[in-house]
């Protein structure tokens, strides 16, 4: 069971009082033993004003506007339903001077939400003290967050000089023996036992175990004066990120074990599509622990970007510095942050500096080239598409597909056609290459028979694929053999029925068969799915049918 899996299907405790909250904010949260007030008691008339103007702007993702309402309305009235939105948005916007004041009301009423305890271990592992970061791991281990403790326990022995893999294995969860096993890398590392640490690590998958992991223990490892072990941790192509992480070396401490941690298991939360408000608590509390944890800034900006809150995911964002080995990451993910939002002008002119500036690499062109795509402007994706195909990805096949593509749909078909071709002679056996160029052909009416033998191969690798036997009906239609396309076309129809191009290719093939009830039915079917652009098309041919 996955940590986020293990954390959400917790049984939440009973509350009489306890609601949902409607916000954007709010949407797929945890409320980890919430029990609040139904309607505020805000009976002075500002700080029923500042309420109101904070749903408001809460509900539009502004949270810093709304935490300044929320913390007006608190001020008037000392109110738990108030002070646990305040709460919240203190949390979203990092007001923790709010935060701690919505928590007091909360914590005087006794309804105070379990996530609280990450925000008391936190500021006590930064300030190393351990009595403090002990009993807020008891409480943990008290709650829903059990799976926490162990670890947050084993760091508090490690600075006390004691042995920590005791208090490790006293984690019985499943995932709170995940946690431990790979805080056991780190621990080792910490205790300068690296080559310990190192097989323990290649038990969890090596250069492909979970990348926090990998992340926390070449940072160790920097600080130990052990960068060259640090760079065994990643791919050869990204000895970059390792070297980068070396050169700013940390020391074992609470704060680190701590801060490491919750960003541990907040990347396995900000994985799904929905908010989730435990991943901006955990982010929001690893930053506490240790206000030099990047990673955890990333994570953040992440989460705040799925709630909606656009603006501060990006000053989140620009907390990172260039310097930092989370510089270029940051960068690339305010683009990502600004796509998402449909601010898609800021993001092609981010994308643009990127992928000009004198030192820009492949995944700048990358990232360049793919929001050109999408923006339905392929030629001038074309450049740095070529860049990557003539550059490092001169012997991927994937490099030269997508090539091809861009060139296809910029208009030049025979560069687009020697691109594909190159495609399929580094992967003679890749069934995506094969049926790109395949399928290319055929419809241009090129070569005909060779392409159709591309596309039978395509088909025999991978027979699963409804796009690649929608193409190789096709090209049984389209040579006269609409009798041998027909199974093909419906089987990828059942399929995809979603497709509009494999609805229509499936409509034409009963219409050449004397079919026609059932062509006008496949062609309303794909209207009903197609683009704009294809609706009325489709619509006119399913009442005329073909000429």
């Amino acid at each position: 069971m996955g940590l986020i899996t293990r954390i959400c299907s917790a049984p939440a405790r009973p509350a009489s009082a306890r609601r949902r909250s409607t916000t954007r904010l709010r949407r797929g949260a945890l409320t980890l033993g919430l029990a609040l007030v139904p309607t505020p008691a805000l009976a002075d008339t500002s700080g029923l004003a500042a309420y109101l103007r904070a749903r408001v702007a809460d509900s539009r993702g502004e949270v810093d506007r709304a935490a300044a309402d929320y913390a007006r309305a608190l001020t008037q009235a000392s109110d738990p339903a108030v002070a646990i939105r305040a709460y919240r948005e203190a949390l979203a916007a990092g007001d923790l001077q709010l935060a701690a004041r919505a928590l007091a009301i909360l914590d005087k009423a006794g309804v105070a939400p379990e996530d609280a305890t990450l925000l008391t271990a936190a500021r006590a592992a930064r300030a190393g003290d351990t009595a403090a970061v002990e009993a807020a791991a008891a409480k943990l281990g008290a709650g829903r967050l059990v799976i926490l403790a162990p670890v947050v326990r084993a760091w508090v022995a490690q600075s006390r000089g004691q042995d920590p893999m005791p208090v490790l294995e006293s984690a019985t969860d499943p995932v709170a023996r995940r946690l431990a096993t790979e805080a056991r890398v780190l621990l080792l590392i910490a205790a300068g036992r690296a080559d310990e640490g190192l097989q323990q690590l290649q038990s969890l998958g090596g250069a492909s175990a979970a990348m926090d992991v990998r992340i926390a223990a070449a940072q160790l490892l920097g600080g130990a004066g052990k960068p060259e072990l640090a760079r065994r941790l990643f791919p050869a192509d990204q000895s970059g990120i390792a070297d980068a992480l070396a050169r700013a070396p940390v020391k074992p401490s609470p704060g680190f074990g701590v801060s490491r941690l919750f960003a541990r298991v907040a990347s396995d939360l900000v994985g799904g599509d929905e908010p989730n408000l435990l991943s901006i608590t955990l982010t929001r509390a690893a930053l506490v622990a240790d206000p030099s944890n990047d990673r955890a800034r990333l994570l953040l900006a992440n989460a705040l970007a799925k709630a909606g809150a656009t603006d501060r995911a990006l000053a989140v964002l620009g907390e990172i510095g260039n310097d930092s080995p989370f510089g270029s990451a940051a960068a690339s993910a305010r683009i990502t942050v600004l796509t998402g939002a449909n601010r898609r002008a800021e993001a092609l002119a981010d994308a643009r500096r990127l992928a000009e500036r004198g030192d820009s690499g492949r995944n700048d062109w990358q990232l360049y080239g793919d929001l050109l795509s999408a923006s339905d402007r392929p030629a001038e994706a074309v450049p740095f598409y070529r860049r990557i195909a003539e550059g490092e990805g001169r012997g991927e096949w994937d490099a030269w597909m997508q090539l091809g593509g861009a060139l296809e749909l910029a208009g030049d078909w025979p560069a687009a056609r020697d691109a594909l071709a190159r495609a399929v002679q580094l992967a003679p056996d890749e069934p995506l290459a094969l049926n790109y160029l395949g399928y290319a052909r055929i419809t241009r009416g090129e070569a005909r028979e060779a392409s159709t033998r591309l596309l039978e191969r395509a088909h025999q690798l991978a027979p699963e694929n409804t796009s690649i036997t929608d193409s190789l009906g096709w090209a049984y239609h389209l040579t006269g053999d609409t009798r041998r396309a027909l199974p093909l076309l419906e089987r990828a129809a059942e399929g995809e029925p979603g497709n509009a191009e494999i609805a229509e290719h499936l409509g034409d093939a009963y219409w050449a068969l004397g079919r026609r009830y059932e062509a006008r039915y496949a062609w309303r079917a794909a209207a009903v799915v197609a683009d704009a652009k294809d609706k009325a098309r489709l619509s006119e041919k399913a009442v005329t049918g073909l000429p």
